[in-house]
């Protein structure tokens, strides 16, 4: 069984290994990490040697802390790291690589389409019926866009929403509210077979499926780092948030990875339509929701389309990227939804 994680900010590891009633064996551990002493190489070997296989990453992370040698220094890799390779070596997790990666980037639609797109290519991506994809959004409206179990009337001053001339829309992610204006969005969204992240934990998902998206913005001059759960931060403030939904299809399962990025932001107008309430807030450390977001546009000094080209690139250049578009059955399915669900009152306020 081989396995392969690359550690957020850090390098890759490589696992190989065998089952045999029901513990781990054969256990070799490489990877373009630095280890010293040369020693704990063997020593983490070892400590994975005969294991239960049902040991959870953490578990498994735990045997190689207790039998390193002592004043061992990791680079570019954690215990924890190692345990999430061998968890993915059992889940027979696949890699980015091992896929024909897609791409669509179309002009804009209205939100209630963009939300329904997002169900409906992840669903065909569960099915087996289209291949894992990279979608750019370009927003045809400005919105609030609410997380999936959040209350609407806690969220938005709907006086202030209709002033501004912005709509409300609710998404199939968890998470949290999402002020967007077309200027000064990046919107992509990740169709992804569930084998890409077997063996990850939801939380290490986050970090996994980000991992690519912080390499371009260091290509751009800009630090960037995933941020428990969803966020992805700076020395500046934050400048995106994730989310996620699962989706099981008749090929199997799917995840639904979406991230909005702030390349520039009207903060006076955020704080108008949004509630942000003042428990949120120091949660995060701050006193003001201004000092939360950086955009990308100041951090950067491109404009926004240079920026949307340089991920896309930086993307194809990893892992091979074919430029492809929706079908004309996915729209028509996707239109559908966007008017019985995604526009409807009904699904907007599911939570009052």
């Amino acid at each position: 069984m081989h396995g392969e994680y690359k550690v957020p900010g850090g390098k890759l590891v490589v696992v190989d290994l065998d089952v045999r009633d029901g513990v781990l064996r054969d256990v070799r551990v490489a990877g373009d990490f630095f280890l010293e002493p040369d020693e704990a190489i063997a020593a983490i070997d070892g400590a994975l040697e005969g294991a239960p296989a049902d040991t959870d990453a953490s578990g498994l992370a735990a045997r190689i802390d207790a039998a390193l040698p002592p004043g061992t220094e990791m680079f570019g890799l954690t215990s924890e790291g190692v345990g999430v390779a061998v968890r993915r070596a059992l889940a027979h997790a696949t890699d980015w690589t091992d896929y024909d990666w897609q791409l669509v980037h179309e002009g804009p639609q209205s939100p209630a389409l963009h939300m329904a797109l997002d169900e409906v290519i992840t669903a065909e991506v569960a099915a087996g019926h289209r291949p894992p994809t990279l979608r750019v959004w370009e927003w045809g409206a400005p919105a609030v866009v609410i997380g999936s179990f959040q209350s609407l009337r806690n969220e938005v001053d709907p006086a202030a929403a209709e002033r501004h001339g912005i709509g409300v829309v609710r998404r199939i992610s968890g998470g949290g509210a999402m002020f967007i204006e077309p200027g000064n969005t990046i919107t992509y969204s990740l169709s992804v077979p569930d084998a890409l992240v077997s063996g990850l934990s939801f939380a290490d998902s986050y970090a996994y499926l980000d991992d690519w998206v912080l390499g371009a913005l260091g290509e751009m001059g800009v630090k960037a780092w995933y941020q428990p759960l969803n966020d992805i931060a700076t020395e500046a403030g934050k400048i995106a948030g994730a989310a996620q939904k699962r989706v099981v299809g008749s090929g199997g399962g799917a995840v639904l990875h979406h991230v909005t990025m702030a390349y520039d932001i009207d903060a006076d107008k955020m704080l108008e339509v949004l509630r942000i309430g003042r428990e949120k807030l120091s949660d995060k450390g701050t006193r003001s929701a201004k000092k939360r977001v950086d955009p990308l546009r100041r951090q950067t000094g491109l404009a926004r389309e240079a920026v949307i080209e340089r991920m896309i690139d930086s993307f194809r250049g990893r892992y091979g990227l074919t430029d492809g578009k929706i079908s004309d059955r996915e729209l028509a399915r996707a239109r559908e939804l966007a008017a019985v669900k995604f526009g409807a009152p009904e699904w907007t306020a599911r939570v009052p």
